[in-house]
């Protein structure tokens, strides 16, 4: 494992997931988040802030609106007030900023939006300068104070609509064979690692899930080739999203599909999707996973790791409020347990 600035990842077990909020108004971080996040900050803890857009055209279709933004310097001074007040909890940590592009919009020249589009295909032209923004994102999450950024590779946007099959029909250099889908999302890597050293990257990847029509006529290869060539790259950790859950016994239980990436990745190894206290526990102890991140729990019980560590009940999520626009109802009003 490289060595980190993030100095004591290995001691890490209960992560916050990155969260869509939909409570960035304009894409601007607003001061109601500074409380979320220092709610959910403990010492020593990490917490993995939401998608962050790189660029004003990044920015995520309506499905999804007001999410942040990490391009202006308004945006990266609003970020530092956030990562300061974590800091301030007595994390050894700040949040980790998750840049992505993500393709389902079109923004015109006066400023409307069309909602979830079927994207046209990048020219090979502009990649360079997608790639660019990356890095710049990353340049402005080092200087907003985080301590390193995830690149979001999964869940159906950009990066991941390069890597699986389903949707990247190219016959370029980045279509076509396996190495090939892949070499966008590498490239990428390499240039955030180059801006900012590979020991504050994290990647995001999601190769057995299908999100807006994308996924992959062979995950288990997709994820051992990038889990390789990720290594490779000796970024700081990995973080896989499981497979979809399956029925066994009339119970639904996750099916660990990811440890032959897990053996492919020498760095810290992170997993998430559908754990609770017990699933987490086990995965941990058995060696299967390094870190487990928790979104709805956490985002439910801004305490979690004190549950956990008590077998305390828990909070129960408010849906509706996921990705509601007010700052208080269902983003800093659950409860903390009461001793």
């Amino acid at each position: 494992m490289p060595q980190s600035s993030l100095v004591h990842i290995q001691i890490f077990r209960v992560v916050l997931a990155p969260l869509t909020r939909s409570r960035s108004y304009n894409n601007l971080p607003q001061p109601h988040a500074i409380l979320y996040y220092s709610q959910r900050a403990t010492k020593g803890g990490l917490l993995i802030a939401e998608a962050t857009g790189i660029s004003a055209n990044a920015q995520g279709m309506k499905l999804f609106p007001d999410t942040p933004g990490i391009w202006t310097k308004e945006q990266v001074e609003a970020w530092k007030l956030i990562v300061d007040a974590v800091h301030a909890k007595g994390g050894e940590e700040a949040p980790i900023s998750s840049t992505d592009k993500r393709a389902k919009t079109q923004i015109y020249d006066d400023g409307a939006v069309d909602e979830y589009l079927t994207p046209r295909k990048l020219r090979e032209d502009e990649i360079p300068d997608v790639i660019n923004n990356f890095r710049v994102a990353a340049r402005n999450a080092i200087q907003a104070g985080f301590d390193g950024v995830e690149i979001h590779g999964a869940h159906g946007f950009l990066l991941e609509q390069f890597m699986k099959d389903s949707v990247n029909d190219r016959t370029d250099q980045y279509g076509g064979s396996l190495e090939n889908r892949c070499r966008f999302a590498l490239e990428v890597v390499r240039a955030v690692s180059d801006e900012i050293g590979p020991d504050r990257v994290g990647f995001k990847l999601s190769p057995y899930t299908k999100y807006l029509d994308c996924f992959d006529s062979d995950p288990d290869s997709l994820g051992l080739y990038m889990a390789k060539q990720l290594d490779k790259c000796n970024i700081l950790y990995l973080n896989v999203t499981e497979a979809d859950m399956i029925m066994v016994n009339d119970k639904l239980e996750i099916p660990h599909k990811l440890f032959p990436m897990r053996k492919a990745f020498r760095g810290c190894f992170m997993v998430g999707g559908g754990y609770d206290r017990d699933e987490g526990s086990k995965v941990i102890s058995s060696g299967y996973a390094d870190l487990v991140a928790y979104g709805r729990l956490f985002l439910a019980n801004p305490d979690l790791p004190k549950r956990f560590e008590l077998d305390a009940p828990l909070n129960k999520y408010d849906r509706p409020t996921f990705y509601s626009s007010d700052p208080v109802v269902g983003y800093t009003d659950y409860p903390f347990l009461q001793l």
